[in-house]
C-alpha cells in the first residue's frame, strides 16, 4: 500500500515538473507589442514572426500573437533570417532579474 501510495505521489509531481521552463541566456530582452498577423514590434522596431515561431505567456503556455498584452516584458530569439522566432512574456520575478 505505501509503495502505490508513494507511486501515486511520484506521478502527481511529473506535471509540476513538467511545467519548469528554461529561457537561453542569449535570449534578447525587450518589450513586445502585436501590430499585425505575423508583425510585432520589439523596442519601437518592427519585427517580422518566422514561421512556426512559439510565443510563450509567463505561464509557459503558447499563445497566437494577437494574444500579446502590449508593452510586455519579454525575452526573444532571431532565427538565421533575423526573423522573431521563440519570445518567452516574463512573469514579474523573471523581469526583476538582471540581464
Amino acid at each position: 500500500m505505501r509503495a502505490l501510495l508513494g507511486l501515486l505521489i511520484a506521478l502527481l509531481a511529473v506535471p509540476a515538473a513538467a511545467q519548469l521552463r528554461t529561457i537561453p541566456r542569449d535570449a534578447e530582452r525587450a518589450e513586445i507589442r502585436h501590430v499585425q498577423s505575423n508583425i510585432v514590434e520589439l523596442n519601437g522596431r518592427t519585427a517580422r514572426l518566422a514561421p512556426g515561431a512559439q510565443i510563450r505567456d509567463a505561464s509557459n503556455r503558447i499563445i497566437v500573437p494577437t494574444a500579446l498584452p502590449a508593452g510586455a516584458r519579454v525575452k526573444y530569439r532571431l532565427d538565421s533570417e533575423g526573423q522573431v522566432r521563440a519570445v518567452w512574456i516574463l512573469t514579474p520575478q523573471e523581469a526583476a532579474q538582471a540581464p
